[in-house]
């Protein structure tokens, strides 16, 4: 980090925390209207808000809203659109972005929306009336050359989280700030993550009673993750758990390297995990260990990247986990969000925590010791292993192996090739693609139906390895990829990319349906108590699917593709649809080669509304 960038974070650390001397008193004295624990706990039984980021903490991303239902959804039309802007690029060398996007979810309230751009400038808007009026606006000022420069995949932020008087704002250099629900202003700020050595923030934050928990990003730069507690009313650090453990911590024997590859293996925390107030846990997922593609680096399991872990919702400390894909060489992260079903599966009563991987497969857990319970493949192409055991361990895993191949020809390796920073002489073609069976965007899940729907993307890629050196700096913030893919496909004929939105019924695992889409599903998904899916597609169309059968029963096409999942609300006793419209991130970076259509695609950062 050069000595301007540490003053200035000095400097904000510095006045964050003057801030937080007075402001404790202000957010802690009880106001008409404030969010608390309770309300955060029992947020389904206020069906009209969405408080929390995945509308509860068990992250069904369920509106118990009916008054759009099947029998009228035809005539659902635009009630109000709202220009959120900010679209501008930024970055320097490695990484320039020649635009922002809309990743978030609306946070709603008696009648005002709280919006965040990829720049996490936040905003709080009236939209009673059927329309929106803006009441504050407040810019974190991010350096639009230096942050995005030292993240992977976009100028992206997901969200605000409500307590109190308080809205929580994550800012992509690694802020969490603290604003003021009524006016906007600043109560404090604390600098959590460090971007001078390519820590970065782009989820939402999760607020567990009087804690503020907020992971990281920064896999692809040599990281080591992490997750972090923040006093609600201060700002200032609770506790902090590291995913990949250190020396005389379990799991630190799966690094079996003898150059401390743990210091640099990854393992961020980048999308919103969830919470059980009956156990007192936070869920939540991991990435990909680093380097990505050379597994050689960092020989042995690589605990606990590519991981659903547990931590302790008071002191962070860590309660168990499940690795999805040990030793990875396909950047096959975990940190899609949990789903917490309490169901009765194989005729057993199971606290399933469901989680939707890269890898293809969906897997349900129980959340009280994280035992696997089923795992399905939700995609129609894999071909890395041949299926999990009865312990949700890949079946192709070789446990005489510190180096992972998985299925023949599906991983790329080291070869012969023995110099740092050469290519390597065998190459992998592996299905689903670094993409991910799902990325990060939302599942959802109706306790109308008891299915698990999953926006998919179908897709295999090439890739090689490259020697990794063994000395990583994180602070050079630069790639530490130890090789790359190079084609993404599903056809490898045309070079495009599909998808689909896939349910699962979630006591027995099975895939009850599927409905098809021409590009991959860069958005997420939300179910209704009207008996409706709602999404948005890659191409720019939101669409209402029949709950059950997955039939397609409305659809409207906005002109820009979408990135961001839907949520609904109610304003004046009538309920809304809303979805944020603007691609950005990873794909019109790196993708469009295998979509052509959306190459095109209008940036646009524009907040839709949809009524009856």
């Amino acid at each position: 980090m050069t000595s301007e960038h540490m003053s200035r974070r000095d400097g904000i650390l510095a006045a964050g925390f003057a801030c937080a001397v007075g402001a404790a008193m202000f957010a802690t004295t009880a106001m008409a209207g404030e969010v608390t624990h309770e309300r955060l706990v029992n947020s389904e039984n206020e069906p009209g808000n969405w408080i929390n980021h995945h509308g509860n903490y068990e992250a069904h991303r369920f509106s118990g809203l009916s008054e759009i239902n099947r029998s009228n959804v035809g005539d659902l039309k635009v009630a109000f659109t709202y220009a959120m802007g900010d679209i501008q690029g930024g970055g320097t060398d490695p990484v320039v972005f020649p635009f922002s996007g809309l990743e978030g979810t609306p946070i709603a309230e008696d009648g005002f929306l709280y919006l965040t751009t990829g720049w996490g400038v936040a905003s709080k808007i009236d939209v009673r009336g059927g329309k929106a009026k803006t009441l504050w606006r407040s810019d974190p000022e991010a350096d639009r050359d230096w942050a995005p420069s030292v993240t992977c995949c976009g100028i992206n932020n997901r969200g605000v989280a409500l307590h109190g008087n308080l809205v929580i704002v994550p800012v992509i250099d690694g802020r969490i700030r603290a604003l003021n629900k009524t006016d906007g202003s600043l109560v404090w700020e604390t600098q959590v993550a460090d971007p001078g050595i390519a820590e970065v923030i782009t989820g939402a934050p999760l607020v567990v009673k009087d804690t503020v928990v907020t992971g990281m990003a920064g896999a692809e730069f040599g990281v080591r993750g992490w997750l972090a507690a923040l006093d609600i009313n201060t700002g200032k650090e609770v506790w902090r758990t590291h995913t990949i453990p250190g020396p005389g911590e379990p799991g630190h024997d799966t690094w079996k390297d003898d150059y401390g590859a743990w210091k640099t293996g990854g393992g961020s925390t980048w999308v919103t995990g969830s919470y059980d107030p009956e156990l007192n846990i936070i869920v939540w997922g991991t990435a990909n260990p680093g380097p990505d593609w050379d597994n050689a680096y960092r020989p042995g399991d690589n605990l606990w990247t590519d991981s659903t872990i547990a931590v302790d919702a008071d002191t962070g400390k860590f309660l168990w986990g499940f690795q999805h894909t040990p030793n990875d060489p396909y950047d096959y992260d975990s940190i899609a969000e949990n789903t917490f079903v309490d169901t009765t599966i194989n005729g057993q009563f199971v606290r399933a925590t469901l989680h939707a991987n890269r890898n293809g497969y969906a897997y349900a857990l129980d959340r009280s010791n994280g035992e696997f319970v089923w795992g399905t493949q939700f995609v129609k192409k894999l071909n890395w292993t041949k299926g999990l055991d009865a312990n949700g361990r890949p079946a192709s895993y070789d446990p005489n192996s510190d180096v992972q191949s998985y299925e023949p020809g599906t991983a790329a390796h080291r070869g012969t090739e023995t110099e740092v920073g050469e290519r390597s002489d065998v190459e992998g073609i592996s299905c689903p693609a670094h993409t991910g069976g799902k990325n990060w965007p939302p599942t959802a899940y109706s306790p109308h139906t008891g299915l698990y729907y999953i926006p998919v993307i179908e897709s295999c890629n090439k890739a090689f390895a490259a020697v990794a050196p063994t000395n990583w700096d994180p602070a050079t913030r630069q790639w530490f990829l130890g090789g790359a893919p190079y084609f993404t496909f599903d056809d490898p004929a045309s070079g495009r990319i599909t998808g689909s939105v896939t349910a699962i019924d979630v006591s027995t695992g099975v895939v009850a349906g599927k409905w098809e889409t021409e590009f991959p599903m860069l958005g997420g998904v939300l179910a209704t108590a009207g008996g409706l899916v709602f999404t948005g597609t890659a191409d720019g169309a939101v669409v209402a699917l029949d709950d059950t059968t997955l039939q397609e029963l409305w659809r409207f096409e906005t002109g820009s593709a979408i990135n961001a999942p839907p949520m609904s609300y109610l304003a004046d006793g009538k309920q809304y649809i809303a979805i944020e419209i603007g691609l950005g991130g990873a794909w019109p970076q790196w993708f469009t080669d295998s979509t052509p259509e959306l190459k095109t695609a209008v940036p646009s950062n524009v907040l839709y509304v949809f009524s009856l």
